[in-house]
């Protein structure tokens, strides 16, 4: 790929796209702080909106996000993309797949400019066959990402576009404030990827957008949103007030 920076074996298959696997299957994420940092990896750098793993792909290496944010998603039924989650620094690519020996059945793409530090599937299965507590906290992780994808599936089904918009941006804000360097109120996030995290169409969120700028909630534009009134927001995720 353009631009970036491969040191990798490409061989273990990431980085190249592949084709859907079909259907949604709803990947649990691992987040570990400390087990890898010291372990042996190879750095590569991919710019904003680059593939860095396509579904269908059997993968032997796992990725660590050092820096700037990875997008998984799938297609729908319907041929819309489905951004089923935002992985922030120190999440982990492939990390599930590599214990089972599965194909990926997401794609990654950086939402961001991104740097990621690559690891041998070995490892990890090492660490999950010799150490109880890692195995674990490997369960304990993958069950809380099943939850919460459960939940966003849940009350994707029984909210209004707004309450839906809503909540994703307090949700990502979240995951934005993990890098030091953001607070959380600003988000970098094009209109197509905000709307394929919902999903709903493009045209319907940008409604939703201008009735929360013009209500002083939020701002911004141009791939840039900014939260103003953050409790105004969480009363509209909850369906507290509706803005219109």
């Amino acid at each position: 790929m353009d631009g970036a920076t491969h040191v990798s074996d490409r061989r273990s298959g990431i980085g190249k796209a592949g084709i859907s696997a079909g259907g949604i299957h709803l990947n649990s994420r691992i987040v570990i702080d400390d087990e890898f940092l010291s372990c042996r990896s190879s750095v590569r750098r991919f710019r904003r909106g680059e593939v860095i793993a396509g579904a269908g792909v059997l993968v032997d290496t796992f990725a660590r996000v050092h820096s700037g944010l990875v997008s998984a998603s799938t297609m729908l039924p319907d041929g819309r993309e489905f951004i089923v989650e935002i992985i922030p620094k120190s999440g982990l690519i492939g990390e599930l797949e590599v214990l089972r020996r599965q194909t990926l059945n997401l794609e990654y793409r950086a939402a961001s400019n991104c740097e990621l530090h690559f690891f041998e599937g070995r490892l990890l299965r090492d660490m999950y066959a010799s150490d109880p507590s890692f195995r674990e906290k490997v369960f304990s992780r993958a069950l809380a990402r099943i939850s919460e994808l459960e939940l966003r599936i849940i009350a994707s089904a029984a909210s209004t576009l707004q309450a839906r918009l809503a909540s994703t941006l307090l949700r990502l804000s979240a995951v934005y404030a993990k890098d030091a360097a953001n607070n959380g109120n600003e988000l970098i996030i094009s209109q197509n990827d905000l709307a394929a995290t919902l999903p709903a169409s493009r045209e319907k969120v940008n409604q939703c957008l201008r009735r929360l700028r013009e209500s002083k909630i939020i701002d911004g534009g141009q791939g840039k949103i900014r939260i103003l009134n953050r409790k105004a927001l969480e009363a509209c995720a909850n369906g507290a007030i509706s803005v219109k």
